[in-house]
């Protein structure tokens, strides 16, 4: 009996001892994620994995992602991808970039340090699927694939979206996964900027990551800043000039153009992709200092087709909008320098149009200077200003399609003398297309309006 009791007591004192340190262990770190949904809170598995183009598309690529701070090392590993699971033994490793990052820089986020890796990939071949994964240890992600751009001119297919900002999670995440389902095999995709509403709320990046889920690590992301993703820290109003969202850097990892003022550095990039020169502004301010940047690099480049994304639109079609320095500065360059498309967001309006007016009516084709596009993705809707719309004639601009109270994605494919622009709604139903078919040799372009 005496033995019998004596193991009883112990047993009572290790299951009491237990206790004392899950407790005080829970306690310890309840004040860092009080109020944060699970898909929140990181964990020594990598999260919100998203790929960017850093470098030329046919043989680099960068990825990163999201660990808690206890992950002070991480890795990852490249492949060409292989029809079964052998394929892995002939991985690379790569050692990731670490930096801590604190979520309470910004006090409308709960205190918590996590950690964010990233890795630009090297030397991959051209036209290649590749399977990647990221993680260390014990904890990685699955294995992911990718196909690097081809090293001369090929058709391809990339998806764009004007501003997702609001209600991302609930309202944005139909857009972008029926984008997936109509176009699974684009090469890039296109963020006209607002991605969030409130520049440094992780609780909005997180539900941006979430809505993409595993289409973020899949299709490469070009990611333009918007106007919303500049922002004041809370209580500070009145003395501390808006900022890059603090997300912005440590979660994508973009090219860096040294010739540039250092305040628009990963702001303003461009990417080569297949012949295509997509040129990325930051229209939230510094304009002037862009403008030589645009001479630079649209003049010297031989590209078949040249794209310029930013986030305001030169041809506002929401009432109160006005970007004037885009129209007066920026579009004579376009013009002058042959860009054959423009994509921005901003007005929460779709509207496409072209510059100058040679076609009457929206069912005929016309030779064409320059298509621009605005478009939004996600819920918070604007109404249309058709007299301002109509104002634009005096800068040469006609209108083709317009719409409102919609959320869109746009599918653009780029076929030998072809590019083929596309809009759908949310329920994937084609809304607008029209197609320009470029002569490379003259420049000369012509525009067919095939929906009404």
């Amino acid at each position: 009996m005496t033995r019998l009791f004596s193991l009883f007591i112990l047993v009572i004192f290790f299951n009491c001892n237990s206790n004392h340190h899950s407790h005080s262990h829970s306690h310890s770190h309840s004040h860092q994620k009080d109020g944060l949904h699970h898909w929140e809170i990181p964990s020594k598995d990598p999260d919100r994995i998203i790929l960017t183009f850093n470098g030329n598309p046919s043989t680099k690529r960068a990825v990163t992602w999201r660990t808690d701070s206890s992950v002070k090392k991480a890795e990852a590993q490249i492949v060409v991808a292989g029809i079964n699971s052998d394929f892995v033994k002939e991985a690379s490793t790569y050692t990731a970039n670490t930096e801590e990052f604190d979520l309470g820089l910004y006090k409308s986020n709960k205190s918590l340090i996590v950690n964010y890796h990233s890795v630009v990939f090297e030397n991959l071949k051209p036209n290649t699927l590749y399977a990647y994964r990221v993680g260390f240890a014990e904890n990685w992600s699955e294995w992911i694939q990718f196909k690097t751009a081809n090293d001369t001119y090929s058709p391809t297919q990339f998806v764009y979206f004007g501003d997702a900002q609001n209600d991302i999670l609930n309202h944005w995440s139909r857009v972008i996964r029926m984008a997936y389902q109509t176009a699974p095999n684009a090469s890039f995709v296109i963020h006209a900027g607002d991605l969030v509403d409130s520049a440094h709320k992780d609780n909005e990046w997180a539900q941006w990551f979430k809505a993409g889920g595993f289409i973020h690590s899949q299709w490469t992301a070009i990611p333009v800043v918007g106007n919303h993703e500049f922002q004041r820290f809370d209580g500070y109003e009145g003395s501390l000039p808006r900022r890059l969202s603090i997300q912005w850097r440590p979660q994508f990892t973009l090219p860096v153009e040294d010739n540039l003022d250092s305040r628009l550095h990963e702001t303003v990039y461009t990417v080569e992709y297949q012949d295509i020169l997509i040129l990325v502004l930051n229209s939230t301010g510094h304009l002037e200092k862009q403008t030589e940047y645009i001479k630079q690099k649209l003049s010297n480049t031989d590209a078949k087709w040249k794209i310029v994304t930013n986030h305001h639109s030169v041809f506002s079609p929401a009432e109160g909008r006005d970007f004037k320095y885009a129209r007066k500065v920026w579009k004579p360059l376009f013009e002058k320098y042959g860009v054959d498309l423009v994509l921005n967001g901003h007005d929460h309006t779709y509207a496409r149009g072209h510059v100058p007016v040679k076609s009457q009516n929206i069912d005929q084709s016309g030779s064409f200077k320059t298509l621009y596009v605005t478009s939004v993705s996600g819920p918070k809707q604007y109404k249309v200003d058709k007299e301002q719309i109509k104002n634009y004639g005096a800068d040469g601009y006609k209108s083709d399609k317009i719409g409102e109270q919609t959320q869109f994605f746009q599918v653009i494919s780029v076929e030998n003398d072809k590019l083929i622009y596309s809009a759908y709604t949310t329920l994937g139903d084609l809304y607008d297309k029209a197609i320009i078919t470029k002569d490379f040799s003259t420049g000369e372009k012509n525009i067919s309006n095939s929906i009404k």
